[in-house]
């Protein structure tokens, strides 16, 4: 994650959303990511290209929704649910850093 801006990789905030809330699409990407205005091209062709590698696959409704569900790849790795719980907890999208697990 780059500190400085609190952001991180698109792949990575793609993959939280397809976990926590089974889709991501285009803006709800940009939005966990903490991306600033112009760079959705930047994670189309990332969503593209995870959906070419299998980790995502289209939505049944994609031409309406751009929507992107968990592909094949990305479900053999599923976390277990109180791992996916913990995804959704350090979302960057919280600003504020949760306490330790330890």
């Amino acid at each position: 994650m780059c500190r400085e801006l609190n952001r991180e990789p698109i792949w990575v905030a793609t993959i939280r959303l397809a976990f926590t809330q089974g889709w991501a699409d285009v803006d709800s990407v940009a939005a966990e990511a903490n991306l600033v205005p112009g760079r959705e091209s930047t994670v189309t062709d990332v969503l593209q290209t995870m959906c070419e590698r299998d980790l995502l696959v289209e939505a049944p409704d994609f031409d309406d929704s751009g929507r992107y569900l968990v592909g094949p790849v990305l479900r053999r790795s599923a976390p277990s649910p109180k791992g996916v719980e913990r995804l959704s907890r350090r979302g960057v999208h919280q600003w504020e850093r949760p306490p330790a697990d330890d």
